[in-house]
Formats: structure tokens, C-alpha cells, sequence
């Protein structure tokens, strides 16, 4: 496969981003939203317990244009066995890593299993009390 153009790879970030931006909402915020790298917290000045340790805040996902590719980081793959179970076996053989998945194309179902992680995420943050 060539290597993608400046203009691919951001196509393919906006495409991303696309998927991920209706989550910003309520307690989850945007901290980077620039051209090549958006990114979403969750912040609750009331804290919640991650992992026995009370937190004011816990990373959900990013979206960051990278050299060859568009890394999508998906934290609730990292924190939930259940929720990495319930993803697209197809979307699962594009993560690298613990919770990074390199995004090369806009293929449409590929966008569409992006945005089924993006609602099994949520709902996985949810179920934990987070959200």
C-alpha cells in the first residue's frame, strides 16, 4: 500500500472524528480540538473511583493524526474486558498496542464499527459509574 498524503490522512481523521464527536456531552469534555488531534476526558469535580484511587478525571478517547496513519485511542478497550468483547472483530485487527487502533482508510464499515465501539464504550464507562 502506498503511503498515504497529508490530505488522506486527514480525511480519514475528520472521518474519525466524526464518529466520536457526539460523545462530548455532559461530563465528557474536548481538552484538544485542533486540526490533527482531538481528544475527550471525562472530568467530575466530584471524583470517581478508578482502580481503588479517587480521580477527578479519566481519559475516554483520541483521535491523532500520526505520520502513516490515524491512531484512534480508545481507553474504554483498555479498562473493560467486556467492552473490548463486544467489538467488531474486523475493527479489532486494526489495534496496535493495549488500546491504539491505526486507522488507514474511510472505508464505510469500518466507520461504522468505529462509531458501535465508540456506544459499547460509552455505555461500558456508564455501567462503571464513570459517566
Amino acid at each position: 500500500m502506498a503511503k498515504l498524503t497529508q490530505e488522506q490522512l486527514l480525511e480519514i481523521f475528520n472521518a474519525v472524528k466524526k464518529e466520536v464527536e457526539p460523545y462530548e456531552k455532559g461530563d465528557i469534555k474536548a481538552r484538544i480540538d485542533i486540526q490533527g488531534k482531538y481528544d475527550l476526558w471525562v472530568e467530575k469535580p466530584k471524583g470517581l473511583m478508578i482502580m481503588g484511587k479517587k480521580r477527578n478525571e479519566v481519559a475516554f478517547t483520541a483521535v491523532i493524526l500520526q505520520s502513516s496513519y490515524v491512531g484512534f485511542y480508545f481507553m474504554p478497550i483498555y479498562c473493560s474486558q467486556p467492552v473490548k468483547e463486544k467489538i467488531a472483530p474486523e475493527l479489532l485487527k486494526h489495534l496496535k498496542g493495549k488500546a491504539c487502533f491505526h486507522i488507514k482508510s474511510t472505508d464505510p464499515e469500518l466507520m461504522k464499527q468505529i462509531k458501535a465501539a465508540m456506544k459499547v464504550g460509552y455505555e461500558g464507562y456508564k455501567k462503571m459509574g464513570w459517566i
